[in-house]
């Protein structure tokens, strides 16, 4: 009995919470799509600067190594990426014939499917 009831306490609880994520509005989603490009911009910001604070250590080490050590210089310069100010404009709805999400012409004209067995089809023993 005490399992059955848990599963009810269970399906009950996890309809309000369904219930609760389809009610987001647009506005929201909206404003959450910009939070994350402007982390996701925040980030590659702290990268290049990140970069190039690596860049000045490893000049100045190269520069005047310890003891008197000789330092090759690098086989390869790092580039440090500017990403840029922020910037965001939102991307517009496309429609399905735009994104692609249908089928191609060749498939809904000549369905895959054939009334032979696979390995027939496929050559399999």
């Amino acid at each position: 009995m005490k399992r059955f009831t848990f599963a009810v306490f269970l399906m009950i609880s996890s309809t309000a919470v369904w219930a609760q994520q389809a009610a987001v509005s647009p506005a929201a989603q909206a404003k959450a799509k910009e939070a994350a490009a402007k982390a996701a911009w925040t980030g590659k910001v702290d990268a290049y600067k990140l970069c190039m604070a690596q860049n000045v250590v490893a000049e100045r080490y190269r520069s005047n190594p310890p003891n008197g050590q000789i330092v090759r210089p690098p086989s390869t310069s790092m580039t440090c990426t500017d990403p840029g100010p922020y910037t965001y404009e939102p991307a517009e709805p496309r429609t399905i014939e735009e994104s692609g999400a249908h089928s191609p012409s060749e498939t809904a004209k000549s369905p895959p499917s054939t009334t032979l067995p696979d390995a027939a089809v496929h050559g399999k023993q």
